[in-house]
């Protein structure tokens, strides 16, 4: 069986799209509807059904999907511990990271780890944290640094780099900007601007305020802090920022009962074998 006929597979069922998966394989339609051919006649069974421009698995199909996900790790975790015996840190780091820390974060350390090991090709991607742990998981991505999950994920190894301390802030003419003392009941009273629900920011300020019985109420949502920062500083809500964010368009305000942090940091998948080059990325970022 011909692996490139499996990962093509896997592309289109994740992507539900022919197109797209030929995209990410730098494919051909043709092309890749050549190899699910190919493997549809290695199986004897239609792996797809096509009704249009409607891409689903068949039964066959929803049956090898995780055995092939499981044989395409298996492949690449051979490939990488084989690799590793010789010491050479080279190759692809498949790499994830959210728009906040690659702005923020992660430069430096970038920059250093790029000098030192230029023989390294990074394939950088920029998604939510929680997508790039969900491609860690599926195999898609060999590290992520991000935002760690606020629970432990049991296939995830999370390695924290950075702590990330939050603060509650509001623009300069919201009402609560002049306020000494501010209680969590107040900003209740007011429409806050935060991440989706799906976030790990959002999930460690929902627990906080239900905590002690309070809702919040979000008028606004979008994932990048940049944006965020931009319409509290207008006044259409307050929100919680990275206190590393807070300048003078912001007014951090002073919730004694709210003192929230993130920790930013590494995932790697547990049972994967992590290349040389992951490891000393890793090893860049912690300052080793």
């Amino acid at each position: 069986m011909d692996t490139a006929n499996l990962r093509a597979f896997v592309e289109i069922a994740e992507t539900a799209s022919f197109s797209l998966a030929g995209q990410r394989l730098h494919l051909t339609q043709p092309a890749i509807s050549k190899r699910i051919a190919a493997l549809e006649s290695t199986f004897g069974a239609r792996l797809f059904d096509r009704i249009g421009r409607s891409v689903t698995l068949t039964e066959a199909g929803q049956a090898l999907l995780p055995r092939a996900r499981r044989i395409l790790a298996e492949l690449d975790d051979s490939r990488r511990a084989l690799s590793n015996l010789s010491g050479h840190i080279g190759g692809t780091l498949r790499l994830g990271t959210s728009h906040h820390i690659g702005l923020h974060r992660l430069p430096p350390g970038l920059r250093a780890f790029v000098t030192r090991y230029p023989e390294v090709e990074l394939d950088l991607h920029f998604m939510d944290s929680e997508a790039a742990c969900h491609a860690v998981e599926t195999g898609h991505l060999e590290l992520a640094i991000v935002t760690l999950p606020p629970e432990a994920r049991p296939s995830l190894e999370a390695i924290p780099i950075w702590d990330d301390p939050l603060a509650v802030v509001c623009g300069p003419d919201h009402p609560l900007a002049q306020r000494r003392r501010v209680q969590l009941a107040d900003l209740a009273a007011y429409p806050a601007i935060l991440p989706a629900t799906s976030t790990y920011t959002r999930q460690i300020a929902e627990q906080a305020f239900h905590a002690l019985g309070l809702n919040l109420r979000s008028s606004l949502s979008t994932n990048y802090l940049e944006t965020i920062k931009m319409l509290v500083s207008v006044g259409l809500g307050w929100s919680l920022l990275p206190q590393t964010m807070v300048d003078a368009q912001l007014r951090a305000l002073p919730v004694r009962e709210l003192r929230l942090q993130r920790t930013l940091g590494a995932v790697h998948h547990r049972e994967r074998t992590l290349s040389n080059a992951a490891r000393v990325m890793v090893g860049v970022l912690r300052g080793e």
